[in-house]
């Protein structure tokens, strides 16, 4: 059995802390803590009444829900958005309503996901020229790949 990551959580909201609802799942629900409505393509910023201390070397990545940008057309706007390890505010996400219709967010509501990943502490070095390699500068779709 692996060991798991502890982070600290302050939840001053009166929704349940976020867990994983299964054994393998990646992602933790996290819930809306305040009520609101998404016109078409307007977005807004919903605080979850968590406050949470990632540990250094990692990042808490917030990610839509699959079944709400499906079934409703919401999605996280910034997605991933990234949570970083010395932030002790609110965790807020930025919905956008993608659809033609409003959609309301009540309090309590699961709007996101919060994943936590392992991140590299990254220095650049400047330098006049990169190594060469056999994709080179090719991108977009320059594979030709369908």
């Amino acid at each position: 059995m692996t060991e798991k990551l502890q982070v600290l959580v302050v939840n001053t909201s009166t929704n349940e802390t976020p867990k994983y609802a299964t054994e393998h799942a990646a992602g933790m629900d996290v819930r809306a803590n305040e009520s609101g409505i998404l016109k078409p393509l307007e977005r807004k910023l919903f605080k979850t009444g968590l406050a949470i201390a990632i540990p250094v070397g990692y990042e808490c990545q917030v990610r839509p829900r699959s079944g709400m940008a499906y079934k409703q057309g919401v999605t996280v706007l910034n997605a991933p958005g990234t949570i970083d390890a010395d932030y002790r505010g609110d965790v807020g996400v930025i919905l956008i309503n993608l659809s033609d219709e409003e959609v309301k967010i009540n309090k309590g509501d699961r709007i996101a996901q919060l994943v936590f990943v392992k991140v590299e502490n990254t220095e650049l070095v400047a330098v006049t020229e990169l190594p060469e390699t056999e994709r080179g500068s090719g991108g977009f779709g320059h594979t030709g790949e369908k």
